[in-house]
Formats: structure tokens, sequence, C-alpha cells
């Protein structure tokens, strides 16, 4: 599956002109110095990233004067291109013996380099600093950057930008989708402009999982994952066959069907290698992908991150990853969990700590003795939640309870031996049997494990973490605060109001905090044993003693993989959670994306007619309002022993330690503590009930498919036919009217503000997500090609279509725009006639009128979900430029790679202390001359009632002002392959 490399560096040496075989030739130390003063060398490095011909700003400008293919590109390319050939570091190449004879393969070798400061780089930064040995070639990666990462202590301060060229790429299909669209509707504009179409292919390996399209249609049954896997593919046949379609007309990508799990969790069981061997050359895992907790990965000790869909394509199709080196935080564990204390509260700790810190584009390194106590699982599970405490990555370098975990889940044993072999050889693997070598980190926290307590998160935001024996007062607090991310505003006599509704014939009621859904999902936590077999536990215990969930509760359990499912049988405690509501309902994504399937119309409507805030508990990582149901205001993260615990309790408005959970048969009063399971009884478990046959069993077969998936059948042609009277595949406007000649930097006339935002506004409220609202733009275009309300489906399963998702972008029904005074929801004011419109409406009628538009925003705009549609239905919708007090990182990167201006506003300064109201027209006085550009720039904004600022330009990189004067990365792509 993983054996085209060879074809693959041959073709990225014929497509860029730069490759990432290992060289044959190394320059000696002493001669890096002549070699960086290299006219070309020299001005490689002044330029960043963009090495392949016609890459770099100052040529893609020249390109713009010249025109393309003139004589003096053309020997600019054959210069370039002959450089390229050369290896840096040819004489680091070692050979890693085999402990009985021959050798694993050969390496480039990091001691072998014999520099001190190498011994003191953490471990997240040897392996960008291995990638770009690697794939030095002084064109793409050169010796410059190579000295940068190894001078990482002096570099980092000063936000040195650096190459990165990741092992491999990973996809969901919500993600997944639209990446295919867009390398198909790439493919079309190269045939346009005249050139091989099939130049558009994935160079790296490209694993799509797909897991994001099943729902909680059918809940409480035992025939729950056959009828939503039926009612997932009649939703979902198109895209399905889409996706299909790309697998066979790509190379190098596979595709894994849907009901094989969730795409985090295949990754840390399947697909992560720890340590690749290609064509007999040894080099670490690493991996971006399109969803932001990838970084679960880095559990594994694989360097892995969310980027946009946007990025990602360029990173398949050989571009390197443009990056500012990253400061480390050093995160020091020490001491053991407590009996009953369990990985998610730990998670929700390590997430308010560094949250409070602020690690926001840096990378958190997790060291310690308290990391021996620390399974996996638990390691993966905070690796994870590093989007929701804003790092890059939170990475946990390999040891042994790595390598024991590789052969847990099927890992053979000559594999794992080569990774230890490789790891340690090439100083990548932490033995703490051995002394340590002290690293050094921009910064230190330490956090005894002893401390940490049984917690919960929310009822809005993932790092608000709540004591579990402080929820029932935090709880009370929220209906008293006004309204904002720790409270409702309800009144004090209306707090205690109960409603009474007939569900299915028997009496029912609900209040402010009833749980209506309580869901076992997400990646966060599926892929751990601990918490999912001490869930089956509770649900045993509280079956014994008669406890049960209310029927109005909409209960349901989706694993991450088959292999929960063999464990859970293999322990008996699955017939305890179908007792209590907790049936299997897919193998997938599901409430923490917002697929949670309807709530029953009794309970929806005693919700809704009586406006009570009710509550969800999920074991997920993403808690934003809106999110997970339009009907539950309140939703709390935590642990799945947590989410049955809460189910039975009813209601998160309880005193677990002072207040029964309920009646017993016996008639007593049963405690929290009554059903409660120790660390020792869930140990006992987890040794008896996980065993590696059951993790090789299940990947063995997970390529083969089902037979809906092999039923369906595709076109071989590797041009997309695309059907236009299609609502879920369209081709995208992004390259209609494309020409080889780049567009060049534009400035920003009298621009209106679509949209003015206060803090926090996450990707959520910009990209469309969940289900489509019956009164939506969206929705009435579906209506207007006779599609049924009934046939919605959802934001996520349309997003191979622009024109759903550019009239769902800005339409969550929680977005608060300050043009609306307080009104909450998807509409704005058109500013020259003081209308309210929907905001895609309005957007719609500046563009008729030629008008410009741009975004006032507070700050963490972007935060959340890395999803490229929160950039792309932006740009749809006109909106060329958005000021904000501070952008998340990966948002602020698809901003760039569409073509959107990001600005900051400056330190202590913002719309509103500035007197901005967002009625004003705005003028961004950027030069349109490229050469006058610089990364980081101040930019004057002025307004037409005469108020002027100073912002700073968040183009971070000269290659990300590469991508502004080609319009974007894509067409930037496109040009640079049509060329070569």
């Amino acid at each position: 599956m993983y054996k085209a490399a060879s074809a693959r560096l041959l073709l990225l040496r014929s497509l860029s002109s730069a490759s990432s075989v290992p060289g044959k030739s190394r320059l000696a130390p002493s001669a890096r110095a002549a070699l960086s003063s290299r006219p070309c060398a020299a001005w490689v490095g002044r330029a960043g990233l963009a090495r392949a011909a016609g890459t770099g700003p100052r040529l893609a400008a020249a390109r713009a004067q010249i025109g393309a293919g003139a004589p003096a590109v053309e020997r600019f390319q054959r210069r370039m291109a002959t450089q390229a050939t050369e290896h840096a570091f040819k004489n680091i190449l070692t050979s890693l013996p085999k402990p009985g004879g021959g050798e694993y393969g050969k390496f480039y070798s990091l001691p072998a380099l014999n520099d001190p400061r190498i011994d003191k780089l953490p471990y997240s930064i040897r392996i960008l600093l291995e990638s770009a040995i690697r794939n030095c070639d002084n064109f793409q990666v050169t010796t410059n950057d190579v000295e940068k990462i190894i001078d990482w202590e002096n570099t980092s301060p000063k936000l040195a930008e650096i190459p990165f060229k990741p092992a491999r790429v990973l996809l969901q299909d919500f993600t997944g989708v639209p990446a295919v669209v867009d390398l198909a509707a790439m493919r079309d504009a190269m045939a346009k402009l005249g050139s091989d179409a099939n130049k558009i292919n994935p160079l790296v390996p490209v694993d799509l999982v797909i897991d994001h399209s099943v729902q909680v249609d059918v809940a409480r049954s035992p025939n729950a994952v056959q009828a939503n896997m039926e009612l997932e593919f009649s939703r979902n046949k198109e895209r399905f066959g889409f996706l299909k379609w790309g697998s066979s007309a790509f190379q190098n990508m596979l595709v894994v069907p849907p009901g094989s799990g969730i795409v985090h969790q295949v990754n840390l069981e399947y697909l992560g290698r720890v340590v690749f061997n290609t064509d007999g050359i040894l080099y670490p895992d690493s991996v971006v992908g399109t969803d932001s907790h990838t970084t679960m990965i880095d559990g594994l000790g694989v360097a892995g991150w969310g980027v946009g869909g946007i990025e990602a394509e360029a990173t398949m199709l050989g571009q390197p990853m443009s990056m500012v080196l990253p400061g480390v935080v050093g995160f020091k564990l020490t001491g053991k969990l407590r009996s009953g204390v369990i990985a998610t509260d730990l998670v929700l700790t390590v997430t308010q700590i560094l949250r409070k810190h602020g690690v926001v584009g840096k990378f958190v390194e997790f060291y310690g003795e308290g990391m021996g106590k620390l399974s996996l699982a638990d390691r993966a599970t905070i690796a994870n939640m590093s989007p929701e405490y804003g790092a890059t990555m939170g990475f946990f370098p390999v040891d042994h309870v790595t390598l024991d975990y590789l052969k847990l889940t099927g890992r053979s044993d000559e594999t794992v031996s080569m990774i230890e072999a490789y790891l340690r050889a090439n100083k990548m693997f932490v033995d703490y049997n051995e002394p340590q070598t002290e690293r050094v980190y921009s910064s230190y926290l330490e956090l005894d494990l002893d401390e940490v307590e049984p917690s919960m998160s929310g009822p809005k935001r993932p790092h608000d973490r709540v004591p579990l024996k402080d929820m029932k007062s935090d709880w009370h607090a929220c209906l008293d605060n006004k309204v904002g991310f720790k409270g409702f505003a309800v009144p004090k006599d209306q707090q205690d109001k109960v409603v009474k509704f007939d569900f299915h014939g028997q009496p029912a009621e609900i209040k402010h905090g009833s749980v209506v859904i309580a869901a076992i999902t997400s990646c966060t936590n599926t892929s751990n044993p601990s918490v999912m077999l001490g869930a089956g536990l509770v649900a045993k215990k509280a079956c014994e003693l008669g406890l049960e969930v209310k029927p109005w509760v909409k209960t349901s359990l989706a694993p991450g993989s088959g292999v929960v499912t063999k464990y859970l049988l293999q322990s008996g405690l699955q017939e305890y959670l179908n007792q209590q509501g907790f049936h299997i309902v897919g193998y997938g994504c599901t409430t923490c994306i917002g697929n949670s399937g309807d709530l029953d119309e009794s309970v929806s409507a005693a919700i809704a007619e009586n406006d009570v805030v009710a509550a969800a508990v999920l074991s997920g990582n993403r808690n934003f309002e809106g999110r997970v149901h339009p009907l539950t205001r309140a939703n709390y993260l935590a642990s799945p022993p947590l989410v049955v615990a809460y189910a039975l309790a009813g209601t998160v408005d309880i005193d677990f330690e002072k207040e029964p959970i309920g009646i017993g048969k016996d008639g007593k009063e049963v405690y929290f503590r009554d059903i409660w399971p120790s660390t020792e009884e869930i140990a006992q478990v987890v040794q008896s009930s996980v065993l590696p046959d059951m993790f090789k069993g299940t990947y063995e077969a997970i390529t083969k498919g089902n037979p809906m998936w092999n039923q369906l059948t595709v076109p071989e042609a590797s041009l997309y036919s695309w059907d236009p009277k299609s609502t879920y595949i369209h081709e995208p406007p992004y390259f209609k009217d494309m020409t080889m000649s780049p567009p060049g930097p534009f400035a920003v006339k009298d621009a209106y503000c679509l949209l003015n935002f206060g803090d926090s506004i996450t990707t959520d409220h910009i990209s469309p997500a969940g289900s489509i609202h019956k009164d939506s733009p969206a929705a009435k275009y579906l209506m207007e090609r006779g599609v049924d309300r009934k046939d919605f489906n959802s934001y996520g399963s349309r997003r191979g279509n622009d024109e759903v998702m550019a009239r769902g972008t800005f339409a969550n029904i929680r977005i608060v725009n300050k043009f609306l005074k307080g009104e909450v929801g998807p509409k704005t004011i058109h500013v020259p006639t003081g209308e309210k419109l929907y905001v895609f409406d309005a957007a719609m009628r500046y563009k008729s009128e030629g008008l410009a538009t741009i975004i006032l925003a507070g700050a963490e705009y972007g935060s959340g979900s890395s999803r490229d549609w929160a950039a792309k239905g932006p740009m749809l919708l006109g909106v060329k430029a958005v000021i904000a007090k501070s952008f998340e990182r990966i948002h602020r990167s698809n901003l760039v790679g569409m073509g959107i201006i990001p600005l900051c506003f400056k330190a202590g300064e913002d719309a509103d202390s500035l007197g901005l109201t967002g009625h004003e027209r705005y003028s961004i006085n950027l030069p349109t001359n490229l050469s006058e550009i610089r990364p980081g720039q101040d930019v004057t904004v002025t307004t037409d009632n005469g108020k002027s600022f100073t912002c700073t330009l968040r183009f971070d990189t000269e290659v990300e002002l590469a991508y502004f004067n080609h319009g974007g990365i894509l067409p930037y792509v496109i040009r640079n392959l049509a060329q070569n």
C-alpha cells in the first residue's frame, strides 16, 4: 500500500524540479557557509520556502512582468533544478544494522552531526530537524533552514520561518470531499491551461477515513448500527461514489470505507507508522490532517497536527509547508492519578492549565517520571485535545509504553524492533531507565497527577472545567449569570419550573438542566479502553442495583473502531450498556460533531415551547453552543463513565457527593459512589478483555469494505464528469477564467463591514455545520432544486457543493453579530439600506453592486475545528479582509490560502476602543506592488468618517505573500505545475 515511494519521488522531481529522495553527496560542515553564500542559495534563504522553480515571491512578480516561459525564467529554472540534485548531508547517511545480521536500512544520523545543541533540542523539534536534513536539496529546503532548526533555542523567539515536508496526509470525509473536489477541479484547470491534468496527483501517501457521515437517527435499538448505516448510504451515496472514484482516479490515496471507525482512532491503531522504511531509507512518521484532532497521533510519538484542507492539498502536491519555528512548552508530569480519577479528568485539567498559560502556535512536549504511569491511550486523550488548549500539538516522545502499545495493536515484532532501533540510534527515543539529558524548552509547566480530580467541562466551552463536586453550584450560577459562556440569565422564579409531557403514552417531565442527550462518542475517549470499559462497569453496577435511564433520554454509543465492540463483548459489559440504552449506533463521529439526530418530537416540543435550558452530556471534545444539537443549550464534556452516570441521574443539577442518583430495586437510595468503579477494577477488566488479536482481526478486514460500499459503481475516467443537477458535488468557481498570469496583490477601497463580531467566534459559527434550517438560504436553494426537507441532510455532508456551503456560511443559529444589538442568529444589517437580511443575501447584494466587504472581529477569531469552509465561504461571499484582535493558527492560514487579507489590531486596541461601529466604509492601504509588502508589516486602515488606525499584516511568511500574489494557494500550485 505504501510502496509507491520511488515513482512518487520521481514524479515530484518531474513536477517541481525538487527531490525529497535522499541525495548522493554531502557538503562538509566547513562548506555550508560557502554554499549558503552562493547567489542562488542566498536568494533562496531570504525568500523563505517557496523554492520550487517559480515559487518565490520575487520570481512570481518577475513572471507577471516577463511572461511565463520567458528565456530568463527558463534559465533560472534549469539552474535551480541542477542545484536541487545536490544533497548537503550525504556523509551522515548511516546504516542501521539488524541484531541478527543485515540492515534495516539507512538513515540520516543526527548524532553524526556532532553538534551539542542537538542533545538539548526538544524531541518534537528533532523531528522537524530530521525532515529538513533528509529533504535538504538547497532548493526547497536549504542548509540555512537546517541551521535555523539546530539553533532552535535562539531562532524560535525570532519567529524564524522554516519548511516542513510531512511524511503523509490524513483526511476525513467532511474535509476529504472538498479536498477531492478541489483536486478534480484543479485537473480541469490544468487541462484548460493546456497542461497535463494528471500532474495533479498526491505525491505523499494520503489516507482518507469516511467517518463523519453517520448520524444517530436510530438509538436504543439492537438494530441501530445497520439502520443508521442504511440511512447514511441513502443520504450520501453520491458523495461516497465520488470518494470511491477519487480512490482510483488519484494514485497514492487510500480510502477507508464507512463503518470502519473514527479517523483518529484508525490512525492511532492502524495507520500510524511511527517510523517509515521507504526504499531502504528510515525516517520518522509525521502527518498533517484536515481535522484539528489529528493531534491525537502525537500520543504515539508521531508529529501531527491539523491544517486546513487548502494547505493539505498543497502538501499532497509536493509543496513544503511554510511554518514559523515554534516555541515548545515543556510540561512535566509527576506522581500518578488517584483511584477513580481517569484520563478525561486529566485532559480537562491539562486543557485548563495550558489555556491559562497561553500556548497558541506552540508545541507542548510532555516529560517527567509521571509519564510512565500514563497508558498510551491516556496520552492520546491528552494529545487529542490540543486544539482545545490551543497548541499546535501536544507531543509524547516514543518510549517503552509506546512500543508496548504498538505490539498490543498488532504491529509485528520485527516492525517494533526496527522502530526502537532507529529511534534509539537517532536520539529520538526516551528511556526513563537511563539518565536524562536536560532539554531546553521555551517555558516550563508542571502537574502532579495526584492533584487531578474528577471533572466536567462546560456548559459551552471545552476549557471551562468544572470540578465534579462543584457541578451543582456551578450550574445554578450559570442559570443566574447573564447570557455568555457561563450564563443563561434564567429569572429566579423560572429556574425550578417543571414541564410535564406525554412520552409515548407514559408521563414524563423535564426542567432546566435535564439531560436529554447522553452520548459516548468522539475520538477523544473511544480509543481509550479504560474509560470505555469503565462506562460498562458503571452500567453493570447500576443494572445490578436496579437503576434505569429514563426512556426520553437519547442515549448512544459510537465506538471509534470495531476493536471497542470486541472488547466490550469480551468483557460482557455491552449487555449492561444495552440495558441502559447505550446500544452501539455506528462507527464514526456522531454527537460530537452535531450528528446527534433528532430528539423525539414530544421532547423537542417540551423544550422549545417552554424555553427549557436542556442539557447534553457527551464524551467529546467540543461543546460550543449550537454544535451538539440546536435544542441543547447546555453541553458538558465528560468521561464515558460520567456520561452513563448523568444519564442515570437525568440532570446536571445534582451534587453527586450528597444527593442520590436514584432509588434502587430494594427501595434504597443509590449514590454515585455505589456505581463508580475503582482504578483497580478497571485495570483488571482491561487486562482480561483487550487482546492483540482483536486489533489484527479488525484491521485485516478494514479495507475490504462492506456490502453497501462494495456495490457502489464509479467511472474510471481521470477527469470527473460534473453533474450540474447534483446538490452534493459541484464544480467550484475558484479557477474560473484562470490564466497563467497571477493577478497580483490588491488594496481594499471603501469596503462595507459585512459582520461585526466580538471575541471567540469559532469555525462552528463561521463554517456551515450541523443541520440545515428550514428557513435558511441553503434550504431555499435545495427546495428550488426539488430536494425535500427530509432529504436536506447536514451541511457537512454537502461540503462538496459550494452553492450550498456559501449559503450556509455564518448561518449558525447562535452567532452573535453586534449589528443586531443582542439578537442572536444568522442575519446582519445591509449598511447602505439598513435592512436586516440573511448574511448570504446581504453579501450577494454587496457583490451585485460591485462593493467589497470586510469583517471586524475580536480575540481568537476562527478557533475550533480546522474547517477549510470557514475560509472558502467568506471568500465566496466577497469578503476581502478580516480585521481581528487575534486569530486561531489554522484559520488564519486558511484565510491566506483563499486570498483573504488577515489583519490584527495593535495590542490594546479593538473595534470598540477605536470607536468603530461597523457602519463605516473601510480602505486598507496595502501596496499593489508585491516587492513593497513584507510579512508582519504595519498597514494603515482608514474609514470614510475620518478615522485612521494601524494594523499588523498577518501574512507571516514570504510564501504566504506568494500565495496572496496568485490569489490563493491552489492557483499558485496550478501555475507552477503547469509551467514545469
